[in-house]
């Protein structure tokens, strides 16, 4: 009888119910109904009288007529009374029936169906808070732990299109809908759902896909919600998936990218991901692309996805230990060598590696794996953009400067004399370049620093934003360039400085530049841990300046 129903309105509906009617038959509705045991007879007694009485009230409110037009309040609430009574419906079978899924298979199609018609709110998200008020998100949340897969599967389907709003952040109806979804734990509720899927079938895939599509459509507007991937398992799940023997497909990119979202700007899950030895599996999963490109565009988003996230992460001091001890340093070093697409990432990486005073270790390190024989020819000779997506001749540049800048500031006196000794081969030709990039720098500068004058009056900037504006326009390069110069003429050999002095003069240049640059730059540290540490990085440079004009 089951069979011949659902033909019947297969030919009424000749839409999505059709298809959906058939994958619930031919895959036999899922799982297993859980056993009699966990629902003792008097609670099943008790819950199904419940029921009964639940459905005979929906069945009174009920409105037999059928209104035309476009969907409004009132036929929305007639909609989820439909709803919510298959839902109960199904609830009572299965409560009645649960070793026979024969006796609930008919309410199962009937409560997938009205899963679909429900898509229809999506077009009209306004009507959300009713949603929310007659208690239908609750009941959606409930169903992604329905013991049937496919109804979770089209659950999540349902709220993936709903949360999909243009500009969602300014609607007030959807502003509804997420508070109801996040008052339910719907991270915590839709992780444990995905632990169950399997993504050898397609339906199932699709199922995983849009449950990371309702995470990144909530993560975009309530950043606050990836504080929960902690917590609500989101984030070992996503380790998982990415260590998970499967070949490269959209959801382990799409699984890349909710974690970079997920540590981006939430300090706690970037030491949590280090406690659940996250920097190995990032290590792992790119030690791939050491020798070999990514095959394809989507697979090169996903690495650039986990360098994203694997600096992130090293913005943590536990973390860069971590990073350390799993060869960090040695695999970067390698990639630079390779000279493959990973080799922008790479440099990246090892930027927010070296980068602070918490980067010391790693710095001796570099020197120790001859990391300076590699990062020296790029300092050289700045390589042209590699695809795409690389890093422009500027951003390579400053990424380079500022590695040759930390280990300046790291590096114990042996190292730090390697360092050094480097500005002094070949007659000094990374002396020449320093000024080389300099000038390069300097001229960028002054032609922001003009174009910032007019800008200035139209828009009424304030020093703060004129500073930012110049670091975009040059200025930061500049500074890590002229303290890189500063260096090597207080510390290193005589002959540095001179060399630095016959090229400005040659350029009718002046040291005062240098200077003025590197007193702006003392003055404006601020992005140091502590004050203490802040004040003694003022007082290096001020003492480098005093050494740089006395010798």
């Amino acid at each position: 009888m089951a069979v011949k129903r659902a033909q019947e309105e297969e030919e009424e509906e000749k839409e999505r119910p059709g298809r959906k009617r058939s994958r619930l038959e031919s895959r036999g509705l899922g799982p297993q109904p859980p056993a009699a045991t966990t629902h003792p007879t008097v609670t099943n007694a008790r819950t199904r009288q419940i029921v009964e009485e639940k459905l005979q009230q929906l069945e009174q409110q009920e409105d037999p007529e059928t209104d035309e037009g476009p969907l409004d309040e009132s036929k929305l609430k007639k909609m989820i009374l439909g709803f919510e009574k298959r839902v109960l419906k199904n609830q009572e079978l299965r409560i009645k029936f649960p070793d026979d899924p024969r006796k609930f298979m008919e309410s199962e199609i009937e409560l997938n169906d009205a899963i679909e018609e429900l898509h229809v709110v999506a077009t009209v998200p306004e009507l959300y808070p009713v949603l929310v008020e007659v208690g239908t998100v609750k009941s959606l949340l409930a169903l992604l732990s329905h013991d049937n897969t496919d109804i979770a599967i089209a659950t999540v389907d349902l709220l993936q299109e709903m949360t999909e709003v243009e500009d969602l952040q300014d609607d007030s109806g959807a502003e509804a809908l997420i508070e109801g979804l996040l008052e339910g734990q719907v991270i915590t509720i839709l992780v444990h759902n995905l632990q169950r899927l399997e993504e050898t079938q397609k339906q199932e895939a699709d199922g995983v896909h849009n449950t990371l599509g309702i995470i990144e459509n909530l993560a975009e507007v309530r950043p606050e919600i990836c504080g929960e991937a902690g917590p609500g398992g989101l984030l070992a799940w996503l380790l998982k998936r990415l260590r998970a023997k499967l070949p490269f497909d959209a959801n382990k990119l799409y699984a890349s990218e909710i974690l970079a979202i997920c540590v981006q700007s939430h300090e706690e899950n970037r030491r949590l991901l280090g406690e659940m030895d996250g920097i190995d599996v990032l290590l792992q999963q790119l030690a791939v692309y050491k020798r070999h490109d990514p095959s394809t565009s989507e697979e090169q988003e996903m690495m650039e996805n986990l360098f994203d996230t694997l600096c992130s992460c090293l913005m943590l001091l536990a973390n860069r230990d971590l990073f350390l001890r799993g060869e960090g340093l040695q695999l970067m070093n390698l990639m630079l060598r390779e000279k493959k697409l990973s080799r922008n990432g790479a440099l990246r990486v090892l930027d927010h590696a070296l980068t602070g005073a918490e980067g010391a270790d790693n710095c001796n390190k570099f020197v120790e794996i001859l990391g300076l024989r590699t990062i020296f020819p790029l300092f050289m000779k700045t390589p042209g953009k590699h695809g795409k997506k690389g890093l422009t001749k500027d951003q390579h540049e400053e990424h380079v400067v500022s590695i040759i800048m930390s280990l300046l500031r790291n590096c114990r006196p042996n190292q730090r004399t390697r360092l050094i000794n480097k500005f002094t081969e070949n007659d000094h030709e990374k002396v020449d370049r320093l000024l080389e990039l300099h000038f390069k720098y300097l001229e960028k500068v002054l032609a922001t620093n003009y174009a910032l004058e007019e800008q200035a009056k139209a828009e009424n900037l304030d020093e703060d934003d004129l500073y930012l504006r110049r670091l975009d326009g040059g200025l930061f390069s500049l500074q890590l360039v002229d303290y890189i110069m500063l260096d090597v003429c207080a510390t290193g050999p005589p002959s540095i400085k001179r060399r630095v002095l016959k090229i400005l003069n040659l350029r009718n240049a002046s040291v005062k530049t240098i200077k003025n640059i590197m007193r702006e730059y003392a003055s404006n540290l601020g992005d140091t841990s502590s004050s203490e540490a802040q004040a003694e990085e003022q007082d290096r440079i001020l003492d480098l300046l005093d050494k740089f004009q006395n010798t």
